[in-house]
């Protein structure tokens, strides 16, 4: 196991600033060649305990612009129209990117990775995708899928 320290909020393991245990290979495969933690050593320990208040600082100003962006999702529901056959099934499907593309027409920027679709839609009806914004801000968009 090896201990590192979080610079960004990682979902299921803690918040920027935190020192966390992980597995050796998560460490040194995901978090440090992707910046998002370096190692716990004795020096970084000192200097997280000085930067703790600007990342609590700037982490709460991510979650604000995070929770204005949300508050434009929760407002707005999407409507795709396709093409249906028999029993209600599209002959296409509905997936992230056509959602990312259609926020992005209403102007909203939202990267499809953020988008939590499982697995395309592909029958008519409404259903409620979330979208992670900040690991705490995750607010639902209304999907209307009607026939054409």
């Amino acid at each position: 196991m090896t201990e590192v320290i979080l610079r960004q909020a990682v979902v299921n393991l803690g918040h920027a600033g935190d020192i966390v245990e992980v597995s050796n290979g998560y460490a040194r495969n995901y978090l440090l060649p992707r910046g998002v933690a370096y190692l716990a050593t004795d020096g970084n320990k000192k200097r997280i305990a000085q930067e703790k208040a600007r990342l609590e600082a700037a982490e709460q100003a991510r979650i604000d612009a995070a929770q204005v962006i949300a508050g434009q999702i929760e407002a707005i529901s999407l409507t795709f129209s396709a093409r249906v056959g028999d029993e209600g099934k599209l002959f296409g499907s509905v997936t992230s990117a056509d959602i990312a593309a259609q926020l992005a027409a209403q102007g909203i920027q939202v990267e499809k990775r953020h988008i939590n679709l499982p697995e395309p839609i592909k029958s008519l009806g409404m259903f409620k995708v979330e979208v992670r914004l900040h690991a705490d801000v995750r607010p639902e968009i209304k999907v209307w899928v009607i026939k054409a």
